[in-house]
């Protein structure tokens, strides 16, 4: 499982009228797990898909479509593809881990892979019994057969009904025109809701959707999908908690521990703080939400249209302005680090889908992309219909090097972080130049796809994705650089007195 944080803008929430979906991949507490991103062609896919995991085969579609994949770059433990662009421009994220409670688990289990037991053939002996689908196998199973958001709910949904899942999760899907959010439940079971336009989403691994229309459900599905025993599920538990006709799923199937009033709610209450300032009151005796409320909203409509550079500033979030913040250096100092921060030493990487309405096909999606650390990476935009990948993002493998975008924005992280206030304005700026570059550079190759012929549009794509990360090399290597001369300088053996 990995720790995550989500956000879904619909595109009536968002600058341009696009869809957003941005999520970090965050791995387990002391881990880091290297991402790569890389092009996956139609041809070529296998027919069935081995699960590593769950020591589990499933039969693929025929006709898989081509997509872009940010696996883990050190093979082991599957493919943990985490999100991509398919070439019919649909997106997903997968997945953001989630809370349940003892009855949903109780009354449907997780599909946990079981070792063979005993010698084959003794009175005793217990085959193996493969687990269900996980994160690591969701995006490689789905995407590539997807041609709408609510198509990947559907196929999604089948595969845990026969399949079942080994973990809770959230999983995102995204098209030009809609956002479709789906959380499983218990072993088997599972709801979505389709994204408000004119909404944004917040997800910090805790089951989210708190309402939900059964009536659609069962119905039209305008907005709403679920399980087709759902209502039978939820009676036969006594899953349903809420006090009045409206329906909330979060108190059915979700949680409210002490531990997610540390590690959840209060990345909740600090995203909503960020785009809904005015709207509530976030401190003080009569907030309407504090780090600490179970009730605060899936969904929320925002005070302004969302930016591209507000997701990445809002997912590096560590409560800066707020007590809570581990870099303070004012305030009370019993707060400092009390609270799980967004953008967390094991951020493996951000990865922003944006599904661009005004931009013909061949050039509407982008794929947002950091790595590392967000407090102090960069993040730049690359088209996804493309052949592959440059090979400071597609060829990042075990070995530290300076040649991987990866490892090199660890490196600046962790010499950066302990040396947070002399290196700040260093990496200010790293962020914000490649924030205006990258985009100057897809609005040039914008115009020139529009004008271009289709035997041209892959090698002008490829072309810009080369352009851009030229870019980010250069200034990545330069902040780098600057930033190891202040470590260098701050190095506890260090003596005044030279020969010089």
């Amino acid at each position: 499982m990995m720790a995550c944080t989500t956000i879904l803008v619909g595109k009536k929430a968002s600058y341009d009228g696009s869809t957003m979906v941005a999520r970090n991949e965050d791995s387990s507490s002391g881990q880091y797990n290297a991402k790569k991103l890389i092009a996956v062609a139609s041809e070529g896919h296998p027919n069935v898909y081995h699960s590593v995991l769950a020591h589990l085969d499933i039969d693929l579609p025929e006709n898989p479509l081509s997509y872009s994949l940010t696996p883990d770059a050190v093979a082991g433990q599957g493919v943990w593809g985490a999100c991509g662009i398919n070439s019919a421009n649909v997106a997903m994220t997968a997945t953001e881990t989630i809370t349940s409670n003892a009855r949903v688990l109780a009354a449907d289990p997780l599909v946990i892979y079981q070792e063979s037991k005993g010698d084959k053939g003794s009175a005793d002996y217990q085959e193996e019994m493969a687990g269900g689908i996980s994160e690591e196998d969701m995006v490689s199973l789905v995407l590539p057969y997807i041609h709408s958001a609510r198509e990947g709910v559907e196929r999604l949904a089948s595969l845990l009904e026969e399949y079942g899942t080994s973990e809770m999760n959230g999983i995102a899907f995204q098209d030009v025109n809609e956002i479709w959010w789906l959380e499983t439940i218990g072993g088997h079971h599972w709801i979505a809701k389709r994204v408000p336009d004119d909404s944004y989403v917040v997800m910090p691994n805790q089951f989210g959707i708190d309402a939900f229309d059964l009536e659609d459900a069962f119905g039209s599905q305008k907005e709403h999908m679920c399980s087709k025993d759902l209502r039978e599920f939820i009676e036969e538990n006594h899953l349903n908690l809420s006090m009045n006709d409206q329906f909330d799923p979060r108190l059915a199937f979700g949680s409210r521990t002490d531990a997610d009033q540390v590690y959840n709610t209060p990345r909740a209450w600090v995203m909503g703080r960020f785009f809904n300032p005015n709207t509530y009151k976030w401190e003080g005796a009569e907030a309407d939400y504090t780090p600490q409320s179970f009730d605060i909203p899936w969904s929320f409509v925002p005070e302004h249209k969302i930016t591209v550079q507000e997701i990445k500033e809002v997912l590096s979030n560590h409560y800066q302005g707020t007590p809570y913040d581990p870099y303070a250096a004012r305030g009370d100092s019993k707060m400092r680090g009390a609270y799980r921060t967004i953008g967390i030493n094991r951020n493996n990487f951000i990865g922003l889908t944006q599904i661009r309405p005004y931009m013909p096909e061949s050039h509407r999606s982008l794929q947002w992309m950091a790595f590392g650390s967000n407090v102090f990476n960069a993040m730049i935009p690359l088209y996804t219909q493309v052949s592959q990948f440059p090979a400071y993002l597609s060829q990042t493998n075990a070995e530290v090097t300076t040649d991987s975008l990866y490892w090199s924005a660890r490196m600046i992280a962790a010499l950066a972080d302990a040396h947070y206030y002399q290196t700040q304005a260093i990496i200010e700026s790293y962020q914000a130049k490649m924030d205006h570059q990258a985009l100057a550079i897809i609005k040039n190759f914008d115009q020139q796809l529009i004008s271009a012929d289709d035997k041209q549009k892959n090698e002008i794509r490829e072309r810009a994705n080369q352009e851009i990360v030229d870019q980010m090399i250069k200034e990545t290597q330069s902040t780098l650089k600057q930033v190891l001369h202040i470590a260098s300088n701050g190095m506890k053996n260090a003596y005044a007195r030279s020969d010089n």
